[in-house]
């Protein structure tokens, strides 16, 4: 299994709107970034990412999971861009905020730290762990 992150700004698509799409879920569309798309096309079913609020709060809320592997996003008759299908797993006990991530060490590397602008990222497994303990969240 790889992790990831997925980013959203709550004004356009929010953890609670994630939540209410339920065991179906949701394309995780209109991403026009190459770097973003092949990350999605990397993915697989079963893969975990965390739901990262961006702009505001600036926060990892929750976990959700892969369920549909790369296909053409539904917003565009473009066929370079496609996108996974994503739905919740579990909101985190305690919201983990950009700052935090920052000041742990052990997460300096991490993508969202080096180049936060990037709306799909990867998640190493150390990285998993450790923002799961941040949160007080089981991570599987």
């Amino acid at each position: 299994m790889a992790y990831w992150l997925f980013k959203s700004e709550p004004s356009t698509w929010s953890w609670d709107q994630q939540v209410a799409k339920g065991e179906t879920g949701e394309e995780w569309d209109g991403v026009r970034n190459y770097q973003a798309r092949n990350f999605m096309r990397q993915m697989a079913v079963g893969d975990r990412g965390f739901f990262y609020h961006s702009q505001t709060e600036k926060a990892v809320v929750g976990i959700v999971e892969v369920c549909a592997e790369a296909h053409p996003d539904s917003t565009t008759d473009d066929d370079r861009w496609e996108c996974v299908d994503i739905k919740a797993v579990r909101a985190f006990e305690k919201p983990v905020t950009l700052d935090q991530i920052k000041a742990d060490e052990r997460l300096a590397e991490m993508v969202l730290v080096k180049n936060s602008r990037l709306s799909v990222q990867p998640v190493t497994d150390q990285e998993w762990q450790v923002v799961c303990a941040l949160g007080d969240t089981k991570p599987d």
